[in-house]
């Protein structure tokens, strides 16, 4: 599967709007306050828990994790779909109401009231593009009136949804472009049907999938809150790779990153892809940060309306701080001060365009000699030989290029990362530490396996062991892993590079490190005991013990210079000096 960056698909959209199509799941919904497939499951299994255990739990403590799970091991226990079955959704429902369509209906409309609707940026961007006439198309398996409220209230105009009560009309208002047009192919709560159920997404209306088709004829698709796992609604988009013109535009679907894809996701685009057809998955922060990157690159958008899209604009603030206390600390903060940071790197440049998923397959390769990130081209921090082998000799130049100041600016955002990851290597070097990068975060973890174990002294001293298997859990067998294996963990410690008062700072956060990583809900019992008494005393404790690992010494006021390769000029090997006094509060004299 090919991962498009969200760039590459700004730039296709601005450029043409007209020509995408919007195809929006519950997760478009839920940054307007409403409830999601999952957070209805989730209150599905609390109605049916509490009806037949005679229990008194509330939509608050379903929040909590413990709740969640003492729920969830009931229904494991009564022969209910594992969590996250696709079978989930529908079971819960008809235990609940059967085939009580106004209960459904009335369920729904509590769940999906427009008193809990607060329209965020992402909806009042699409509210906008469908009344300026630059979206003319967008499907979705919501029961909401989200798009609807988000046209009224930044078009001040009125949108009418094709639903299954209405259904007849939307293929014609298609074929004679009568936009835009909005179907809702699972139907409205305000109505009497809504489909719910794999019975009735079975019946998948004919004339609403008959205009989802023709549009995959005319349109690119932009997929966006959507999971892929209602299968009507992706045998309709198999059935559109059948036509002959299928997604002119492009199909391009939007995740979360570090999410997982849905298999069923995986192999559309697969099979999108050997039809000719431009079809990518694109990494996104969230709904809101995708259609407000759509609409800040539109050059033609009306002022009016950018106005009333973005309520709140950025301006600048200029509050003093206070001086400096003179009383005991009140606060010791987890920040150490970089007091040196690497001003340059390498940019590389190349014949042919490359993508992410190629920066981050060179960078799996060179076994951590290479850190590398993207952005109009790809920065590099490793031997010049050693990117170019890389690449494969696609590199047409390297030149060096001096790094942005602040780390905060939206264009600087892959800077933040590119630094994390040679501090992690810099930090672990010649030390018994790995580097791990994990949700967009890097941790130093216990090297089980390292010769030399003296440096950490300081953390066998104060929490014993540092690493072993975790008593009695083991994987659970998938088709990549077939065989099931004792789960092994190590202490950790997380560091990310923040940016305040005009200083860079170092922040540590001690872990625990759970191997395989896809482990790790499986180990929350044995976390949460070793974890337990990591509070005050015992946290400041352990900060003060890796500390004295990372700088091999408890004096006070020490300053370490790290590199995270062991040869290579100042613009291929950069070097950070960072100081061990932590950051810390003083209370003002009154």
């Amino acid at each position: 599967m090919r991962l498009a960056s969200q760039s590459e698909i700004t730039a296709l959209y601005a450029a043409r709007p007209q020509n995408f199509a919007f195809f929006l799941g519950a997760g478009a919904s839920r940054s307007a306050g409403l409830a999601t497939a999952t957070d209805i499951i989730w209150d599905l299994k609390r109605r049916h828990y509490c009806r037949e255990e005679n229990q008194d739990i509330s939509r608050q403590d379903i929040q909590s994790d413990a709740v969640k799970e003492r729920i969830q091991t009931y229904m494991d226990a009564h022969g209910f779909p594992e969590l996250w079955a696709d079978q989930e959704y529908t079971t819960y429902f008809e235990k609940i109401f059967g085939d009580d369509k106004e209960r459904q209906r009335q369920y729904m409309s509590a769940m999906l009231s427009e008193d809990k609707v607060a329209l965020s940026v992402g909806n009042r961007v699409l509210g906008a593009l469908l009344a300026s006439g630059m979206c003319r198309i967008v499907f979705t398996t919501n029961f909401d009136s989200v798009v609807e409220k988000s046209v009224a209230e930044v078009g001040s105009r009125s949108l009418t949804a094709f639903h299954i009560e209405g259904s007849h009309a939307a293929n014609n208002a298609l074929n004679n472009e009568e936009f835009p047009i909005y179907c809702k192919l699972h139907g409205d709560f305000r109505y009497d049907s809504i489909k719910n159920l794999c019975v009735d997404l079975e019946r998948q209306n004919r004339e609403l999938s008959a205009c989802l088709v023709n549009a995959a004829n005319r349109f690119g698709f932009v997929v966006a809150g959507y999971s892929g796992r209602d299968e009507s609604v992706m045998a309709l988009f198999r059935q559109a790779l059948e036509t002959s013109n299928p997604f002119p535009h492009g199909l391009y679907w939007t995740g979360l990153k570090g999410g997982a894809v849905h298999p069923a996701v995986t192999d559309l685009l697969a099979a999108a892809q050997k039809k000719g057809v431009t079809a990518e998955f694109v990494e996104i922060e969230t709904f809101d940060a995708l259609m407000l990157r759509l609409w800040r690159n539109i050059e033609t958008k009306s002022p009016d309306m950018d106005a009333k899209v973005r309520k709140a604009h950025l301006s600048e603030v200029n509050i003093p701080l206070p001086s400096s206390g003179q009383q005991q600390p009140l606060l010791r903060l987890n920040a150490l001060p970089i007091l040196d940071m690497p001003s340059e790197c390498l940019s590389l440049s190349f014949k042919q365009p490359v993508e992410w998923d190629e920066v981050r397959r060179v960078a799996s390769a060179s076994e951590q000699t290479l850190i590398l990130s993207k952005s109009d081209t790809v920065w590099c921090w490793g031997k010049e030989d050693d990117a170019r082998r890389g690449f494969s000799g696609s590199v047409e130049t390297v030149e060096p290029r001096a790094l942005p100041g602040d780390i905060r600016t939206p264009g600087n955002l892959h800077l933040k990362g590119f630094i994390e990851e040679a501090l992690g290597y810099a930090l672990a070097r010649e030390r018994p530490l790995l580097v791990r990068a994990r949700h967009g975060s890097v941790f130093l973890i216990v090297d089980q396996h390292a010769d030399d174990v003296g440096g950490l002294d300081p953390l066998f001293q104060l929490v014993g062991k540092t690493s072993g298997k975790v008593p009695g859990v083991f994987t659970v067998p998938t088709p990549e892993k077939p065989k099931s294996e004792q789960v092994d963990w190590a202490e950790a410690l997380r560091i990310s590079v923040d940016q305040k008062g005009g200083s860079l700072w170092l922040m540590i956060d001690p872990d625990i490190w759970i191997w395989p990583p896809r482990a790790r809900a499986n180990a929350r019992d044995f976390l949460d005991r070793r974890r337990s008494d990591r509070r005050n005393d015992k946290f400041n404790a352990l900060l003060d013990a890796w500390v004295q690992l990372l700088f091999d010494t408890d004096e006070r006021n020490s300053e370490i210079l790290v590199k995270p390769f062991s040869e290579g000029n100042h613009v291929e090997n950069p070097c950070f000096r960072i100081g061990n006094r932590t950051a810390f509060s003083r209370r003002l004299v009154s």
